[in-house]
């Protein structure tokens, strides 16, 4: 143990941080990005509004991002099928840099010492690692063996633990399952704490957004982000919707001047422009049904996706599998569950480039 292992906190010795490779391949599909950048004219304006800021990066930036939360809001209401229910509004909305950020500042101010979180697992392992990090206890409940979740067992899982705060994807990473309301209306029933259901794929599934369910339930959060759909993983930008009342208690935890001026800028450049960023979702769910359709062609255990990448399985040796598709210039993502291994719909070429190496390695 060196000297500085001995002055860490003994729960995160020994810990390994979150990530994915990153390795400078042809074809890399393990990150679940949005392959299709930002036009060029989106680009000059983001251009432009960066340059605007810059005139002022003498001075802080708005500490709550007041503009930027209502066109998120404006964006939620207009495109997160609840145009029904009263438009969302700035109260109801939070934003950080990335989604990550948000889930933190969550378990910062509902977490902690002496509470726990559950989660359903396999699922997004950063919901476990945060909560390691801000010293919350960690429960994990299991799914089914189709990945999916049944309302009645979900509701049991949180009787029992009766968490502080309990985590639902919707779609689920790694599984790419999604779920449908009365699980979520289940487990907000059983829950005495917070239900933060993660939607960091919300825009490529065809299930309805918890979003809907927001009205009358103010232990409800809605996690989402603008790394996928909206193809701005580089700008970090995460954001929820939930009742003012947590808005209000995360300010508690947030750090001064979070968000970037530039950063609020580019985001404000790119919800201006979203019908067309969104367009690119078609595009991408072309591929991910393709990659399903051709995968259980060769004979592979495929789980249907409601997200922007596919679980497959039925490999004797994920690991090795893992590998021979590295040797051909594709990266995929190993999730470390035994015969199964995970895929990101890229463009037209970079799907048949994994398709082809696929139908090589099965022969």
């Amino acid at each position: 143990m060196t000297e500085i292992d001995s002055l860490l906190r003994a729960d995160l010795r020994g810990q390994s941080p979150y990530g994915a490779p990153q390795l400078d391949v042809p074809v890399r599909l393990n990150t679940n990005e949005n392959p299709h950048p930002p036009s060029a004219e989106l680009a000059a304006e983001i251009g432009a509004a960066a340059t605007q800021v810059a005139l002022e990066l003498n001075r802080y930036p708005d500490r709550d991002a007041v503009a930027l939360r209502a066109d998120l809001a404006a964006y939620l209401t207009g495109h997160a099928g609840i145009s029904s229910n009263p438009a969302l509004t700035a109260a109801q909305v939070w934003v950080a840099n990335g989604s990550n950020e948000i889930l933190q500042q969550l378990l910062q101010a509902f977490g902690g010492p002496g509470r726990h979180a559950l989660g359903f697992e396999p699922s997004y392992s950063m919901h476990r690692l945060i909560a390691l990090g801000t010293s919350t206890g960690w429960v994990p409940a299991q799914r089914a063996a189709d990945f999916t979740l049944d309302p009645d067992a979900v509701a049991e899982a949180i009787k029992a633990a009766d968490p502080a705060v309990v985590f639902l994807c919707s779609p689920n990473n790694p599984t790419a399952t999604a779920l449908d309301l009365d699980v979520i209306e289940a487990a907000y029933a059983a829950t005495r704490g917070l239900l933060v259901v993660d939607e960091a794929y919300a825009e490529f599934s065809s299930r309805p957004s918890a979003i809907g369910l927001l009205s009358g339930r103010p232990r409800l959060v809605v996690t989402r982000t603008m790394s996928k759909a909206f193809a701005f993983a580089g700008a970090r930008v995460g954001y929820l919707a939930a009742d003012p009342a947590v808005v209000d208690a995360l300010q508690l935890v947030r750090l001064p001047y979070h968000l970037s001026a530039l950063t609020q800028a580019a985001a404000r450049a790119a919800l201006a422009r979203s019908d067309e960023l969104l367009e690119s979702v078609e595009a991408v769910k072309v591929q991910r049904d393709r990659i399903v359709d051709e995968l259980r062609a060769l004979g592979l255990t495929v789980i249907d996706s409601d997200a922007n990448f596919v679980l497959f399985g039925g490999l004797p040796d994920a690991a090795a599998t893992w590998q021979r598709l590295l040797h051909r210039g594709v990266l995929v993502r190993d999730v470390e569950m035994p015969g199964w291994l995970r895929v990101t719909a890229g463009t037209e070429s970079e799907t048949s480039a994994f398709l082809v190496a696929m139908t090589d390695l099965q022969q």
